[in-house]
């Protein structure tokens, strides 16, 4: 691995082989989605507990001061809304040359295996990688399921992944399931976890963190399950503990209830 390649990619993965991404950006195809209708009032105070920060170039030049921000993953697809006929149907949206003038660790591209769009988006992310390669800027591929939550399973989840280490990605994004380790399994890449299933308490999202952590998974890649709890501050001090201090899903629990006490 080439050097630029190799720090940027040690930005992203922590020294002890873990990584918090903290996911803003919704909006590209959500537009105003709760609790996320002002980004720099929701990011703000959970910036200091994210290793890297997951945007498009529009909200990451409105909303973080150049002076106080952390490693940035650049959301480069899109071109989708959820009013129109097809969540699949992503383009690229941003240049390389954009990527580097903003001076990003890695960019990120949604693929819709299965989809009518399968074929645009994994060229999509072949494209992406050949640019990316050239200067040495990782390509994050997001495991995308539109609007068929029915696809979250391992076998598909595991068919997903590995296809987009195949075609060049360094690092893949997807979902927890049950059975997550054959996802991890058949990925050659660092795999990060996105949301798991719809669940009522914040202990069910640090078991399920635990639980895709010891299969494997280097780290998640969550916003909703953070910025729209409650009390965000805590939630992500907790989820920070199971991940970087290798907490139990009970230990976690006791982070989130100790800082939210203090009124994050």
């Amino acid at each position: 691995m080439e050097w630029g390649m190799a720090n940027r990619m040690a930005q992203l993965i922590q020294a002890d082989g873990r990584c918090v991404f903290l996911p803003i950006d919704h909006g590209y195809f959500q537009g105003p989605t709760r609790k996320l209708e002002q980004p720099r009032k929701t990011l703000e105070p959970l910036l200091p507990y994210a290793d890297a920060v997951f945007i498009t170039r529009g909200v990451l030049r409105s909303s973080v001061d150049p002076d106080n921000a952390k490693p940035i993953i650049l959301r480069v697809s899109g071109g989708v809304s959820m009013v129109g006929k097809d969540l699949a149907h992503e383009g690229l949206t941003t240049s390389i040359e954009e990527a580097i003038r903003l001076n990003v660790s890695a960019v990120g591209i949604s693929i819709f295996v299965g989809s009518d769009y399968e074929h645009d988006s994994l060229l999509n992310l072949s494209k992406l990688v050949d640019e990316g390669e050239k200067y040495g800027i990782p390509v994050m591929a997001v495991t995308a399921v539109g609007k068929e939550m029915e696809k979250r399973d391992a076998r598909y989840l595991a068919l997903s992944s590995r296809i987009a280490a195949e075609l060049g990605a360094r690092v893949v994004k997807t979902y927890w399931c049950p059975d997550f380790e054959k996802v991890v399994r058949g990925c050659p890449v660092p795999v990060v976890m996105a949301g798991g299933p719809q669940v009522d308490t914040e202990l069910e999202v640090f078991e399920f963190i635990h639980d895709g952590l010891s299969k494997g998974a280097v780290g998640v890649n969550l916003g909703r399950n953070i910025w729209q709890n409650d009390h965000p501050v805590a939630m992500v001090r907790a989820i920070r503990a199971l991940i970087h201090e290798n907490a139990t899903p009970q230990e976690a629990q006791g982070v989130y209830d100790s800082v939210k006490n203090e009124g994050s």
